[in-house]
């Protein structure tokens, strides 16, 4: 079996449990309604000409009911007589090729036939100005051609920087709307400056280009729409900020201060921009941003079909399996760290033969002196930890916890022939 498997056949893998956690699952049912009344204020209306042609900027995350929030507002600017189009707001994913791009909306339910509008995908872009340190401003030459820009993105923390602004309208429009080479001009010098040149980046675009709105939404803990506004250009600045704290306080988390071993069963693009969502598991790709359990050794054992080969984010793990390495595409992912300028996560963390072998040598490395009382925690990923497991050393953890609820008794992972879990 080899010497990685004598290491590690030893090490003990603790009984686990399954437990549900807790958080505010509030959320629009009728979002629908809510979006066409938002978009129905006359100051939203007063911004559409009969005849226009309006660029709907649509990025790569699998927000809440994005197709639904899409072909709204696409009907609304019909409904009064503009004529939409979608351009992918993205940066560099899609492998930063227009192909690639759309086949990405395409994968998120955003086709042409269901939205009702043509999907208009180039890397191409126009330079509209730069920041006073010499960073070039860039925006999607169809957008800029157009009569005016819509922008759809949710509101929520970043997971490589802190700020009033993180993810949300205001990087969409400086970064996704600038796409390979605008993402790549306000990541050059490091996200140690993101906070302040995001911002910077999307006043410039607001006020040199015909930004007519945004839609923004924050989701709840379950990744379910809690809140939508359509921001008015001159609205978005101020409002977004306020937006962001909702969504910090809405965010899901480990309720586990302390955990030895945290297992990953999936991460991808679609997950999170770093595949996994650093804000959960408490490691992050930069030392500016911070939060979420200390975690000792963390383990991702496989990427998401929707993600096509980026493993963007496995460099954060320490330990990884042969069959993700198999799948990933390294040109793909490599190319997301030359455009963020943070490679860590595009490393290949150190690759074992399965499942149980990967699990084992975390364990094995994770620094405590009786293996049989290894704290462990598995989700499936990043956007789900409604229910996970726990290993049987954290059963006083859950007793003592408010929010965790044990759902079922302890009981033995089992593994198939080939090692992986079953």
């Amino acid at each position: 079996m080899g010497i990685l498997h004598e290491l590690v056949q030893h090490i003990p893998v603790p009984k686990m449990m399954k437990v549900k956690q807790s958080f505010d699952d509030r959320y629009i049912e009728e979002l629908g309604e809510v979006l066409e009344e938002e978009l129905n204020r006359k100051e939203v209306i007063n911004q559409i000409k009969p005849g226009m042609e309006v660029a709907v900027a649509v990025g790569s995350r699998g927000l809440d009911r994005l197709v639904e929030t899409t072909k709204v507002t696409i009907d609304f600017l019909k409904e009064h007589g503009a004529t939409p189009f979608i351009v992918p707001c993205m940066g560099s994913h899609g492998g930063a090729t227009g192909p690639g791009q759309k086949a990405v909306l395409e994968h998120l339910g955003i086709k042409e036939e269901v939205v009702g509008a043509q999907i208009r995908s180039s890397m191409e872009v126009v330079k509209i100005d730069e920041l006073q340190n010499g960073l070039p401003i860039y925006v999607d030459k169809l957008a800029s051609e157009a009569d005016g820009i819509v922008v759809i993105n949710r509101v929520k923390p970043h997971t490589a920087f802190r700020g009033p602004v993180e993810s949300g309208i205001m990087k969409m429009i400086s970064i996704g709307l600038g796409k390979q080479k605008g993402a790549e001009a306000c990541h050059q010098l490091g996200f140690k400056h993101m906070a302040e040149h995001v911002p910077a980046m999307a006043k410039v675009i607001i006020d040199k280009t015909p930004i007519m709105f945004g839609v923004a939404t924050v989701e709840n803990a379950f990744d379910k729409v809690a809140k939508l506004e359509v921001l008015l250009p001159e609205e978005i600045e101020e409002r977004e900020p306020e937006l962001q704290k909702l969504a910090k306080k809405s965010l899901p988390k480990l309720y586990f201060d302390q955990i030895d071993v945290l297992i990953i069963d999936e991460i991808g693009k679609n997950i999170s921009g770093d595949g996994m969502d650093p804000n959960i598991t408490g490691r992050y790709p930069t030392p500016y941003a911070y939060g979420g359990p200390e975690v000792s050794k963390m383990v991702v054992l496989d990427l998401t079909e929707e993600t096509e080969g980026n493993a963007n984010g496995v460099g954060t793990a320490d330990f990884t399996t042969q069959k993700l390495v198999d799948k990933m595409n390294r040109e793909v992912t490599y190319a997301n760290g030359l455009t963020s300028t943070v490679v860590g996560p595009t490393h290949i963390s150190t690759a074992m033969p399965n499942d149980q072998t990967a699990i084992q040598a975390a364990i094995k490395t994770c620094n405590i002196l009786d293996f049989s009382k290894a704290r462990v925690v598995r989700i499936k990923n990043t956007l789900e930890v409604g229910e996970i497991e726990v290993s049987e050393n954290m059963l006083e953890d859950v007793a003592k916890h408010e929010n965790i609820e044990k759902i079922s008794g302890l009981y033995n992972w089992t593994f198939d022939q080939h090692g992986n879990l079953q």
